[in-house]
């Protein structure tokens, strides 16, 4: 890879067409260095790095999950679809780690998008899954391309039954309890944002292993519900509890501007533009809210996506996965 500068050396080594279909995505992930740290360190525990990465997807249970408690229906889930669960680590979103794993996609992310995930992300510990389909198909699509379109789409409406996200929760655009890295790829490069150089080791030599590790999953769950209280993330009760807890604010704020503002918004709070209002005067406000009430809200009623623009790296699909395939077999 190699952009037009005076220095004609590469970025990076050419990356395998078994990792990616996209060749955008193979020349940038060449010099990225969470991408790097952890396929070398796969090299390192296996001979066969690129049909590791094939065969294994990775599943990101965030905080979402974790106060709605669907992490053990997503383990059943995966049991039911034929998939082993064969590592199980807790992480931690931080606004770094949110970042650097949407860094090619969140150009499309608005300003209140990033903002709110913010609230809730680091909120507490995130579970993450490896997972391989118990029986290997020849010529099958990589795991994690398979994975990511059993999950389900981003947008709640567009879910079907029998796809983990519609399964789980069909609460908002952004409360999506799950994600999934897109291809073989991107499952090294998210295991190099999550853990450092031994747990990242300990989580390969798991799932070079191959047991079921469905109980380790689980544990990690039971842990978790003991330390996070269990939330509601539908948007009726969390809209309430909002505009109650403005009115408590109003009280305590002193006669003046702030203070109309936020009663004229909380008394115009009916609709998503009424809403849409409430948080801009509450964040004007500066008041510290309950920061689930605020998420949940304000995902229904704040813009995500930026128009007009294409992320760096698109997502692919099975289909495109099969043409990619059928290329290499004819070379």
């Amino acid at each position: 890879m190699t952009w037009d500068t005076a220095d004609p050396r590469p970025f990076g080594d050419d990356l395998s067409p078994a990792l990616s279909c996209t060749p955008r995505k193979r020349a940038l992930f060449a010099a990225d260095t969470y991408f790097l740290e952890s396929y070398e360190q796969l090299g390192a525990l296996t001979a066969d790095p690129d049909g590791f990465l094939h065969r294994h997807a990775a599943l990101l249970l965030k905080p979402d999950a974790v106060v709605s408690r669907q992490i053990p229906v997503t383990v059943d889930w995966l049991a039911r679809n034929g998939l082993r669960i064969v590592a199980a680590e807790r992480t931690r979103l931080t606004r770094t780690a949110v970042r650097s794993l949407w860094y090619y996609q969140w150009n499309l992310a608005t300003p209140q998008r990033r903002r709110l995930a913010d609230l809730f992300m680091d909120s507490c510990d995130a579970v993450v899954l490896v997972v391989r389909p118990e029986a290997d198909q020849t010529g099958a699509a990589p795991a994690s391309v398979v994975m990511t379109e059993r999950k389900g789409p981003t947008d709640p409406l567009a879910r079907v039954p029998g796809q983990l996200r519609y399964e789980i929760g069909r609460y908002s655009y952004l409360l999506n309890l799950v994600h999934t890295p897109d291809e073989p790829a991107d499952v090294a490069r998210e295991l190099g944002i999550h853990f450092d150089t031994a747990r990242r080791e300990r989580v390969y030599a798991d799932a070079l292993a191959g047991h079921d590790r469905s109980a380790r999953a689980r544990e990690l769950a039971d842990q978790l519900h003991a330390e996070v209280p269990r939330r509601d993330l539908t948007f009726d009760p969390a809209a309430e509890r909002l505009k109650a807890a403005v009115a408590e604010a109003e009280e305590a704020t002193r006669p003046g501007a702030v203070r109309d503002e936020l009663r004229a918004a909380r008394q115009a709070a009916r609709s998503p533009e009424g809403y849409r209002r409430l948080l801009e005067a509450v964040w004007r406000a500066g008041l510290p809210l309950d920061p689930w009430d605020v998420v949940i809200v304000g995902t229904h009623v704040l813009p995500m996506k930026r128009k007009g623009l294409a992320p760096v790296l698109d997502g692919v699909g099975v289909r495109d996965w099969q043409r990619h395939m059928a290329r290499l077999a004819a070379r």
